[in-house]
């Protein structure tokens, strides 16, 4: 029974879109070839749109990935300028210790 409603509900949205497909082509207030023009040249738009977009994004991730090379080399040059300080009072301490 359960697949019986699936082919039927499938047949109906197969015939509506055909239905509608051609009562689109019957109906278009413009001709094929203008539709066509128009459909082009708004595809255009939308892809020189989305170049300008992708652009942005490309710019703002150089921005922010420059920002974080720049705090986390930061950071690193502390964390090992910190190890160095270590290892100098390690040296200084174990001087000390062993001069009699």
């Amino acid at each position: 029974m359960r697949g019986h409603r699936f082919t039927d509900f499938g047949i109906g949205v197969l015939t509506g879109a055909i239905g509608g497909i051609v009562m689109g082509f019957l109906l278009a207030p413009e001709s094929g070839a203008r539709t066509r023009r128009r459909l082009a040249s708004e595809a255009l738009r939308v892809a020189d749109t989305a170049r300008v977009v992708a652009d942005r994004a490309e710019r703002a991730a150089e921005v922010v990935g420059a920002k974080m090379d720049h705090y986390l080399g930061r950071d690193e040059e502390v964390a090992w300028r910190k190890v160095h300080d270590l290892r100098e009072s390690v040296r200084k301490y174990s001087r000390t210790v062993m001069m009699p």
